[in-house]
């Protein structure tokens, strides 16, 4: 699933190709309207097909900003309003003249949703699993789950937030990276980003984080921040589906250190797996303490 550095490298490559620019036309796949027909919320939720066409038809693009995976289209027509857009586990978005410009065959075949703008190109929205989202909002508190989620890592505060709910009750006894996977404790961290960082701070990964003095805490809180940062730079990690708009891959899968290695690159053990909040976790017995 794409992560907060990939969440970034797309939507700082929308930004120049699409502010100030009106969405001409929405075309939405059968698969989407058969979903609806159906009783079922295939990508676009809690709104019918025809309605979310109606909606961004003729609104144009006013921002484009990321809060944690998320993608915020701030759209104004005689008021603005937002288009709230998670890629789940293979969303992926296109910046093209056709859709036979899309790299790839799978793409190509899996697009759900199409902007048309006012410069003739098109938006176009691929998500081969359907687990991506789409959600058009008057304001954020329409989906309160948005209202919930951490400071942005590298915000002002956002350590000291971290930290406050890693020693409150509710959390103190959890194991470390369910914490650090959780959005309303860290923005933006999922497992890959998780298990690269208790690897380089040499935690084990299901220790509770009462068990984690308060400067580890500051020094893990930093070592993750450090990786979101550089995977940004890298392009993001592109494990299997997550491409740019431009259909390019990223490389920070190239620098992982544990994340799905059969081998520690620093002791040679064999690596563990353990599933914590649902997820598999990768570690090294002899490292990660």
């Amino acid at each position: 699933m794409p992560e907060l550095p990939e969440v970034e490298g797309v939507v700082r490559q929308i930004r120049p190709v699409s502010i100030g620019k009106k969405i001409e036309a929405v075309t939405v796949s059968d698969i989407i309207r058969l979903s609806k027909a159906n009783g079922k919320e295939a990508i676009i939720k809690r709104m019918e097909a025809d309605r979310f066409v109606d909606s961004l038809t003729g609104a144009q693009i006013v921002r484009v900003e990321r809060r944690s995976k998320y993608i915020y289209f701030t759209l104004r027509k005689d008021h603005e309003f937002l288009l709230v857009n998670h890629l789940g586990m293979s969303g992926a978005w296109f910046y093209v003249d056709q859709l036979q410009s899309i790299p790839e065959d799978k793409f190509r075949r899996h697009v759900h949703v199409i902007l048309t703008l006012s410069d003739g190109n098109l938006l176009a929205f691929s998500d081969i699993r359907r687990f991506g989202e789409m959600r058009v909002l008057q304001e954020e508190a329409e989906f309160p789950p948005l209202l919930l989620m951490a400071p942005e890592p590298f915000e002002p505060g956002a350590r000291e937030h971290f930290l406050a709910m890693a020693e409150s009750a509710k959390y103190q006894n959890k194991a470390i990276k369910e914490l650090i996977m959780d959005g309303q404790i860290i923005s933006g961290c999922g497992n890959i980003y998780a298990t690269e960082a208790l690897f380089k701070m040499k935690i084990h990964p299901k220790r509770a984080a009462r068990r984690i003095s308060r400067r580890r805490k500051v020094e893990l809180f930093e070592s993750i921040v450090a990786i979101l940062l550089e995977s940004i730079e890298a392009g993001g990690s592109t494990i299997s589906d997550y491409r740019n708009i431009n259909g390019e891959s990223g490389s920070m899968q190239d620098r992982f250190g544990m994340y799905g290695k059969k081998q520690c690159m620093v002791c040679g053990t064999m690596t563990k797996t353990l599933k914590i909040g649902g997820r598999a976790s990768v570690y090294c017995p002899t490292c990660q303490k």
